[in-house]
């Protein structure tokens, strides 16, 4: 079955991971993650995608011949990492985590819920 988008969710989510990750700007993904006060346990990393493109004024501020490689590799606070998970509920989310500092106090990036897809088992 393919997973089709269910629902676009587009909000910031607390994700918490057995082992801390090596970079903190390229973390993997999480083992589990908190969205609106419920628990969601990750079983299985579905698909993982990297989006390192540089957009708008990030991109005119880099040299010509860098461009290829940032965008294979990443920039400091630039791009996102994405996961595609299923929880223990049965639940299909896709989740990822923005390079981009939030502001001065917070330079790690953060993490955000994107969509819900169907295909996963319902819950019981």
């Amino acid at each position: 079955m393919t997973n089709t988008p269910k629902r676009f969710i587009g909000e910031a989510i607390q994700v918490d991971f057995n082992k801390p990750p090596t970079l903190e700007k390229k973390p993997g993904c999480p083992d589990s993650f908190t969205w609106q006060g419920q628990d969601y346990g990750i079983i299985a990393l579905l698909k993982e995608w990297h989006d390192y493109k540089r957009k708008g004024e990030m991109r005119r501020n880099i040299k010509p011949n860098r461009i290829e490689n940032a965008e294979r590799r990443g920039s400091w606070g630039v791009g996102r990492d994405y996961y595609r998970v299923q929880t223990d509920n049965g639940q299909i989310f896709d989740i990822y985590y923005d390079r981009a500092p939030q502001n001065v106090d917070q330079r790690k990036g953060g993490w955000f819920l994107f969509r819900e897809l169907t295909g996963g088992r319902q819950p019981e």
